[in-house]
């Protein structure tokens, strides 16, 4: 979508085959990162699966100042911190169709071990928990579907149209 930008999130993970620091991460060591929790540089941070993930403050700012919307792919713990400093920000929970159908995808996927599969329902079954905590619910049945919906939630975000809605009302 025009006019969308998203900031580079931080992580503690190493960089996978083909990912660029600064592109697809900002790849920190857990020091440098620990650092930057301590001086008040992430607008959020989380740990997840063993490795810590954030957006670091100058980073959402540079994006907010661009003049563009701006578009995060947070967990729940990253929206909720967000959303303590951005009130007002409209946040949209794209979810699997039902969570056999999310545990089939994660394993198809494949590389990962079932302690790591257990450990990746565990925390999708949280974060459905807390999909009524946020502004709109896109349900990821099929992909084309779902990134329709996005792009019309969008739209009506920009028109002032869009409030908190009942989740069944989304599709």
């Amino acid at each position: 979508m025009p006019d969308l930008v998203k900031p580079v999130s931080a992580t503690t993970r190493p960089p996978r085959p083909g990912e660029t620091d600064g592109v697809h991460y900002h790849f920190m060591s857990p020091e440098a990162f620990e650092r930057e929790i301590a001086s008040g540089g992430f607008a959020e941070w989380a740990e997840v699966h063993g490795n810590r993930y954030g957006t670091l403050k100058r980073e959402l700012e540079r994006c907010l100042d661009s003049g563009q919307d701006v578009i995060m792919e947070l967990d729940v713990q990253g929206m909720r911190a967000l959303r303590q400093l951005y009130p007002d920000l409209t946040a949209i929970f794209i979810a699997p169709p039902s969570m056999e159908e999310l545990e089939r995808r994660i394993r198809a996927r494949g590389g990962e071990t079932e302690a790591a599969i257990k450990r990746r329902m565990e925390t999708a079954k949280i974060e459905m928990d807390a999909r009524f905590s946020y502004n709109i619910i896109i349900v990821n049945d099929r992909l084309d579907d779902a990134t329709e919906a996005l792009r019309r939630a969008i739209d009506e975000i920009r028109a002032g149209k869009t409030a908190i809605q009942p989740p069944d009302l989304q599709g």
